[in-house]
This record gives structure tokens, C-alpha cells and sequence, in this order.
């Protein structure tokens, strides 16, 4: 069984004519099969895919577009595929999830057997005043985590040094590597990007998650090595309406989810839960993880998260020390399948909901790239280079927009850049994923999107969300 579509579908995106008179195909469009959404190949299948779950570096012999959890392909030189020298490259949209770090406090077991530590790096938090009479420099001020032997409860999940979550040294490593590899493309491949920093051509935007700022400040200074110990601003949206991560509530998209997704009585849904409640039922007993506790077996997110941060930082699998039963490698790889099975459920091959949710939840983000390619196609923008550190919810949800061929769960450092040219006056838009280029399930976008009239991106943007998001509120407010 491939995909399943008996949720009820209550709306419909069909072809339009924008104002612009081009014919845009705003309809969902499924995806090609894959194992990676048969459920009888995750659940009866060994390893996963070819897949690079262990190291921040892709091993010999596999492609570097190989889909690596712990350090996803990105663009740089040596892959980086290059168009005619017709085109000029105007502008360029970078929008990628963070890079590796330790797991989030929820997704550790209630007692774990061994500690995590992070002194090999510090998390700094200061804070200047700019101008007035008093202005003072700040000191570089930055947690040390610690346990006081005076303190009587013990912390939950992990003991050690970290918190959770946060960027590991290894993350911060491959954040600044990140870095180099976009300035070897756009400056040194290119010559787009100059040498120096300038704020009036580029600008870094986070969440109002903390991580997202702790790659930025070592992907910034992998582009530009003067800025180290610089000021360098970081765009971000109040909390409350944050469009990136995203953040702004949308109940109707809410609701729609919860028809089909995480947490749902969809049997569409539940069909892997039922079908892979033997292993959750072994991993309980190792993990202690209660099986009433509905958080952990709505969805398997939780012991990814768990299993694939260990990995990732060449840390064992959990034992118990009671039984001492650990969690075996197929155990994992198992969780891992069925990790990619969800992701590409929930954003893709669920149905039209997927394309209806994300324009919905990630529709304010997706008209404000389309309003910025508008201000350089008219000249109204000096900004040529944007880029935004995200979450996996952020570049899940505008790969379903993007309606991409292959859904999978976005791993650490997943990249999608939007690159726009000009060519004798005529605009034009391809996308990367991965460094190279975006295949879509779309006919408006294209099989491959590759120098997609700026004008059909636009329609198709505008057709889904509206014009600077119009039609995002009274979709949110839909009951």
C-alpha cells in the first residue's frame, strides 16, 4: 500500500488565471512511490536507504548529494551546478534548518545512562547599549552549566554539561563550514556576493529559537572571517507572528492537521502506529518511557530525535541498566524508516491536505520571499542576499508548497535556495534543494525548477496565499 486517501477533503485548489493572465495549476499533485512511503518496506525493510545517519561527514564511495541526517548536502563548488553565462543572478534566498545539536530536553529518556557534556564549547549571552552618555561595552558572558551537590533532585534525561537543546561543537563546526562552502559558490564561483561584508546587500534572519542564532553566528563568520567578534544584526519577528519558524497561529491549519496528522485517529495515520507498536513496546522497556504516555507514540519523533542525536555525535545506543538491554542498530534503523514514512505522509503523500496545511501555516513566509523578488525584479531593493536560519517544520512545510517529488523528514542543515536571473530583460527562478536542482510534482513549477519564469513562480505564490499573504488571515480563521 502506497498512499491512502479517505480523509474528507472540504476545499479545493483548482487551475486559475492570475491577474497577470497566466494560467496557474494551483492543485496538489501527488508525489512518485517510494519505499520511503510504502509502509510494507518500512516496516519489513533493513537499514535505511543508503541513508548517513552517523557522522557529519558523508562517508567515501557515496555522492555528497547523499541524503546525510546529521549534516544534510548544501551548495557548494565542487557540485554546484552552474547555468549559462546568458543569465544574470540578481538575487539569492537561502533558507536552511540549523545545523546537529543535542537532543530537546522532551525527547530524552527519563533517566538516562550516561551524561552528555558541552565544555568543549560556551553558549554566549550579553547584551549593549548602542548610544547615551552611559554606554558601556558588555563582558562575553556565557553559560556553564553545572549540578550542585547541594541540590537534592537530579535533572531529567541527561546529566552533564549541555543544555537541551543546544548546538554541539560539532554543529557550530558544521555551521561555519556551511558558511565557506555558500561564500565559495556566490563569491569566489560566482563573484556575486563581495568580498566584505555589507549590510545594505545581505541580510541574516533567525527564529526566536536560540539555536538558530547560535549557527548564525558561526555561519556568518564562515563567509566573512573579518566578523568574527563583529556586530552583525540578525533579523527577527516578534515571537507571536514569527513567519519563519513558523510561529503565528493559525487554528484552521491547526485543526486541519490534527484531521490527518500527529495525533489524529486516522487510520491513514494510525496504520504505521498499529504496525510498528511491537518495536515502540521493546523500546519502552529500555527507554522507561511510559507506554500510556501519549506524547511519545503519537508519532515517532521522540526517539528520532533521541536516536539520531546519539548517533550523529558518535555516542552509543541506550541501554538499561536494570536489564541491561540496549537498544540494537536495526531498532534504530527501524525508527528511522518510519521517521522518513511520516514526514513524507504529513507534507506529501497524504493528499491534497498537505499542500492546503502548509499554504495555510507557512503562507506569510512564502509571500514575503515572493514580495522580495518582486522589489529586485523593480529595482526597489538593494538587498541581494537573504538568508534565514530555520527548523525542519520551516523547510518541510515549504517543500510541500514547493510540492517536491521526493518528501523526506529535512535533516540538519537541510537547505532550499532560491536563486533569481535576468535575462534580456525576462526574469527567471531556479531553486535548489540539496545544491542541486528542486524536482517538483508541480506542472506550474515544473518537473525540474530550473529557470521557471519569474512570473509563473509569482502567480503560483500570489494563487495559493495572496498577494503579501492576503489570504492567509481568513484561511486561518476558517472553522
Amino acid at each position: 500500500m502506497h498512499y491512502l486517501y479517505s480523509v474528507p477533503v472540504v476545499f479545493s485548489l483548482a487551475a486559475v488565471v492570475s491577474s497577470s493572465n497566466i494560467t496557474v495549476d494551483l492543485s496538489w499533485h501527488a508525489p512518485p512511490s517510494t519505499n520511503i512511503s510504502n509502509l510494507q518496506s518500512v516496516i519489513n525493510g533493513t537499514g535505511v536507504y543508503n541513508f548517513v545517519f552517523n557522522s557529519s561527514t558523508t562517508p567515501a564511495g557515496l555522492p555528497y548529494s547523499t541524503y546525510n541526517w546529521c549534516n544534510m548536502p548544501h551548495v557548494r563548488c565542487t557540485e554546484y551546478p552552474k547555468v549559462d553565462q546568458s543569465y544574470k543572478l540578481q538575487y539569492v534566498h537561502v533558507i536552511h534548518r540549523h545545523h546537529k545539536r543535542t537532543p530537546y530536553a522532551s525527547n530524552t529518556f527519563p533517566k538516562e545512562s550516561y551524561a552528555w557534556e558541552c565544555s568543549d564549547e560556551g553558549l554566549y549571552y550579553n547584551a549593549n547599549t548602542f548610544t547615551g552618555a552611559n554606554a558601556n561595552s558588555s563582558a562575553l558572558t556565557y553559560w556553564s552549566v553545572f549540578t550542585s551537590p547541594s541540590n537534592p533532585l537530579a535533572p531529567q534525561g541527561f546529566n552533564g554539561t549541555c543544555q537541551f537543546p543546544q548546538l554541539t561543537a560539532g554543529g557550530l563546526d558544521d555551521s561555519h563550514q556551511h558558511g565557506k562552502d555558500i561564500f565559495g559558490v556566490y563569491h569566489g564561483l560566482l563573484g556575486f556576493l563581495p568580498a566584505k561584508y555589507d549590510s545594505r546587500k545581505m541580510q541574516f534572519r533567525v527564529t526566536n529559537n536560540v539555536i538558530t542564532s547560535q549557527v548564525a553566528s558561526n555561519l556568518i563568520p564562515g563567509m566573512f572571517p573579518s566578523l568574527e567578534d563583529k556586530n552583525i544584526p540578525l533579523m527577527i519577528q516578534p515571537a507571536s507572528i514569527d513567519s519563519l519558524e513558523p510561529a503565528y497561529s493559525c487554528s484552521s491549519a491547526s485543526s486541519l492537521y490534527s484531521s490527518y496528522g500527529v495525533g489524529s485517529s486516522n487510520a491513514n495515520w494510525t496504520a504505521h502506529l498499529n504496525a510498528s507498536s511491537g518495536l515502540a513496546h521493546a523500546l519502552d522497556a529500555i527507554s522507561g518511557v511510559s507506554s500510556s504516555n501519549t506524547g511519545w507514540h503519537q508519532s515517532w519523533d521522540h526517539y528520532f530525535d533521541n536516536l539520531s542525536a546519539r548517533l550523529c555525535h558518535s555516542k552509543p545506543l541506550p541501554c538499561n541498566s536494570t536489564t541491561g538491554t540496549c537498544v540494537t542498530q536495526a531498532q534504530a534503523n527501524e525508527v528511522f524508516r518510519l521517521g522518513e514514512y511520516e514526514y513524507n505522509f504529513l507534507y506529501r503523500s497524504a493528499g491534497p491536505q498537505t499542500l492546503e496545511y502548509a499554504r495555510r501555516s507557512y503562507g506569510i513566509w512564502v509571500a514575503e520571499l515572493a514580495n522580495h523578488l518582486r522589489a529586485v525584479q523593480n529595482g526597489t531593493d538593494s538587498v541581494i542576499y537573504r538568508h534565514d536560519v530555520a527548523h525542519d517544520g520551516s523547510i518541510s512545510r515549504l517543500l510541500a508548497l514547493l510540492q517536491i517529488q521526493e518528501m523526506v523528514w529535512p535533516g540538519m542543515g537541510s537547505e532550499i535556495v532560491f536563486e533569481l536571473y535576468s535575462k534580456h530583460n525576462e526574469w527567471f527562478v531556479r531553486i535548489l534543494w540539496g545544491g542541486q536542482v528542486l524536482k517538483s510534482s508541480s506542472p506550474t513549477l515544473g518537473k525540474v525548477v530550473d529557470m521557471v519564469p519569474l512570473q509563473n513562480l509569482l502567480a503560483y505564490f500570489d494563487g495559493l496565499v495572496g498577494r503579501s499573504a492576503s489570504l492567509v488571515p481568513g484561511l486561518c480563521n476558517q472553522s
